[in-house]
């Protein structure tokens, strides 16, 4: 059974950082592209980071400089380091993992939740 664990989320002042990571279980990490989106409320689901299995990475326009993805096969985890975060960075964040071999095989984590508040 395929699980994404997201952890790292939290409140955190404007101007401040926060690292999440996304353990994955249950399939061959490595082989996958991986992916964070978040959604805020009333707001619909949004790709922010992406990390191809070559290392690739890919931001929306409104974190780059400020977030940095990553990952490490070695600990079937992907991360997503935010600094200089903004009240406009709010929302649930989900870890989202994808590979294509005749079929599409996707899955996604549970979220975690960032509030950045003063």
């Amino acid at each position: 059974q395929v699980q994404l664990v997201e952890s790292g989320g939290g409140l955190v002042q404007p101007g401040g950082s926060l690292r999440l990571s996304c353990a994955a279980s249950g399939l061959t990490f490595s082989r996958y592209d991986m992916r964070w989106y978040r959604q805020a409320i009333g707001k619909e689901r949004e790709l922010v980071a992406s990390i191809t299995t070559n290392g690739a990475t890919n931001y929306v326009e409104s974190v780059k400089g400020r977030f940095t993805i990553s990952r490490n096969n070695a600990k079937n985890t992907v991360y997503l380091q935010m600094t200089s975060l903004k009240a406009d960075d709010t929302a649930v964040y989900f870890c989202y993992a994808r590979r294509v071999v005749i079929i599409l095989n996707e899955y996604w984590g549970q979220g975690t939740q960032v509030t950045v508040s003063s």
